[in-house]
């Protein structure tokens, strides 16, 4: 029997003492973040969302810091009762990463607050708008047969342009666009979808709209089309609470919904998961191969359970395939575990697909450590999936910062739990995405060439790298805006733009913009740099808002070549200072020291330990690199 998506069967059950760890989050002298992010969890019932939705908003009264969770103010407009559907959202936030606040608006007042510039949505100091509309408020809520549809159809989407736009223009912020689901009704049988003034086929007209809305004004998507289709337009839709509550869609798929709103503020906050971490004996394969070697494990096709392991390892493979890093945890010898991956003819995954492979007898917590090292990712990054309940439980108490999906007893759903539980969640998808994978089975031969050379300078003059400098640009502008909002580590500001905001930037003549690329003689790294400078009042002086970088370029001189290209654009463009911004966060104490390490003098200390810093442009001195600097714009070596 298929397991229940509503009721998220990824999650584990909540602990015992659920409801007085909730009570005591603000009585607890430890931070209230990490709890939080660990009771959201688990698969909660409406009165321990309810709770713990509580509990979230009474810490963020108290002004305690909340992190590792990334604060998030979210405005609703919907033409439906959405109160009882916000007290899910800040608990499913809380799960992937966001402290979520959510400023609710008068019922069906979308367009009103969207054109009124005293409005809460345009005056509410908010991260972000969900437009939460469906089929009813598109007027797309019958068969049509003596009208043009299309005009009906460019009508609705006109509306939801004007809020949209207004919205953009009078506060600035993002909008969550939503596809809409098609209620299961039908008035011509099979035959519903090709006559053109029927709800499924002006929903389907409107759909493919609502994406190129969101292309054209950088809106994000709430696929609710995909999430009803999945779960059942029968259960999704019930006309009962419709005309009783004005529920959108059935209380029952509160929770999912909540879901999955959570888990796409958190990819916008940067917090999607970088990495799958496999377990091997009966998650990829059938059998101990300890035990029952090559020609016993089970993998075959033809074979019900080979087929199901097969599977895992085709969604695996997917996953790799659109940059998700691929790993290996087995309690194992080292050698007997890759036995499998070189000599079973079954197999999918092949030894060079996985980038970190930790087989041997320790705990795997401590394995799960190494793995993040070796990766240079944060522990958050991991999700592991292993068909051993003991495994999962002592990973989640020993490290609860990593994903580990619950998973049935039977190995043909175990993709169907990996999946569902959102972990992977995309907003940008660049060509770079498709080639993280092979970036780090390179970096693998970097870190063979470090272990055969025994100076660190000669190591990084061995590698030859090639450093490439250029502004913004369409090209690259996915890249741009998913290194800014999934930087956490070496970001000295941790500010977050979107798209359409790097697009603007792109133009601006008092901003000053530089994606940085790198290259060695073992492949192409890719986007590795961002830097965005403002001009301020004194038309002499750059402040650098932004400066970030991939943690797999760190000790490399990277950021030494960043600043020599850097003092160079700024001379020939008149500015004779340059002032920097250290924020610190959670996750960015290395980069601390990053302004005085480079030479930068401190102005002075800032609230909650942040540091402002300055250089004189004339002041500073070309060093000697092991990198060759490009200016891509001219082509030239700078």
């Amino acid at each position: 029997m298929a397991p229940a998506r509503t009721s998220l069967p990824w999650l584990p059950a909540p602990p015992a003492d659920f409801l007085a760890q909730c009570k005591s989050l603000i009585t607890n002298a430890e931070p209230p973040g990490p709890v939080i992010q660990y009771l959201a969890s688990h698969r909660l019932q409406s009165i321990e969302h309810a709770v713990l939705s509580r509990a979230i908003r009474k810490a963020r009264a108290t002004e305690r810091a909340l992190s590792p969770l990334s604060s998030f103010r979210l405005g609703v407009l919907s033409n439906s009762t959405f109160d009882l559907i916000a007290d899910y959202l800040p608990a499913a936030a809380a799960r992937h990463g966001v402290a979520l606040d959510v400023v609710s608006t008068p019922y069906d007042q979308a367009i009103q607050q969207a054109l009124d510039p005293n409005s809460t949505i345009n005056t509410g100091e908010l991260d972000g708008c969900l437009i939460a509309v469906d089929h009813r408020w598109l007027k797309i809520d019958r068969t049509y047969l003596d009208a043009n549809p299309i005009e009906r159809v460019e009508s609705a989407i006109d509306q939801l342009r004007l809020i949209v736009k207004s919205i953009s223009t009078k506060s600035g912020i993002p909008t969550i666009l939503q596809l809409i689901p098609t209620p299961p009704y039908s008035l011509f049988g099979n035959y519903e979808g090709q006559v053109a003034g029927t709800i499924r086929a002006m929903l389907g007209v409107a759909n493919e709209q609502i994406l190129s809305l969101a292309r054209e004004t950088g809106s994000y998507i709430l696929d609710v089309r995909a999430l009803a289709e999945g779960i059942g337009t029968d259960q999704w839709f019930d006309p009962s609470q419709w005309v009783s509550y004005k529920f959108p869609f059935s209380s029952e798929c509160f929770p999912i919904y909540a879901d999955y709103l959570g888990r796409l503020l958190g990819t916008i906050r940067g917090k999607a998961r970088k990495c799958l971490v496999l377990d091997l004996d009966n998650t990829i394969w059938g059998g101990a191969i300890g035990d029952e070697g090559v020609t016993g494990i089970v993998l075959a096709q033809g074979n019900p359970k080979g087929e199901a392991f097969r599977s895992v390892q085709s969604a695996a493979l997917e996953l790799r395939g659109r940059g998700i890093i691929l790993a290996v945890c087995s309690k194992n010898h080292d050698e007997v575990a890759r036995t499998p991956f070189r000599e079973h003819p079954e197999m999918i995954l092949k030894e060079d697909h996985i980038a970190a492979f930790q087989a041997n007898w320790n705990d795997k917590a401590y394995n799960l450590k190494v793995i993040a090292q070796q990766l240079n990712i944060g522990l958050d990054s991991l999700v592991l999936l292993d068909d051993n309940p003991a495994e999962r439980e002592f990973v989640r108490r020993s490290l609860p910062m990593v994903a580990v999906p619950e998973l049935p007893n039977d190995p043909s759903w175990f993709v169907w739990y990996l999946n569902n539980a959102g972990y992977f969640e995309a907003v940008t998808y660049s060509n770079e995405d498709q080639k993280r994978a092979g970036f780090y089975a390179a970096d693998a031969q970097r870190n063979a060439e470090l272990v055969k050379t025994a100076d660190l300078a000669d190591y990084l003059d061995v590698l030859e790298m090639e450093m490439s400098a250029a502004s913004f640009d369409l090209q690259g502008r996915q890249r741009i805006t998913q290194l800014i909002n999934k930087t956490n580590q070496f970001n000295l500001t941790t500010r977050r733009y979107t798209e359409t905001e790097v697009a603007i930037m792109e133009s601006e003549e008092t901003t000053f913009t530089l994606q940085i690329r790198l290259k060695d003689k073992f492949g192409d790294l890719g986007m590795v740099g961002i830097l965005i400078c403002k001009r301020q009042d004194d038309p002499t002086i750059w402040e650098i808002d932004t400066w970030l970088m991939s943690c797999r370029v760190l000790g490399r001189k990277v950021e030494e070549a960043m600043l020599t290209h850097l003092v160079r654009s700024a001379r020939k463009n008149g500015i004779t200072k340059l002032i920097g911004f250290y924020i610190p966060t959670c996750k960015n104490s290395m980069v601390e020291s990053h302004y005085g390490n480079l030479g930068f003098n401190k102005i002075e200390a800032l609230a909650e330990a942040g540091t402002c810093w300055s250089l004189v442009v004339d002041d500073f001195a070309d060093k000697p690199l092991p990198i060759r600097i490009i200016d891509s714009q001219s082509s030239s070596i700078v």
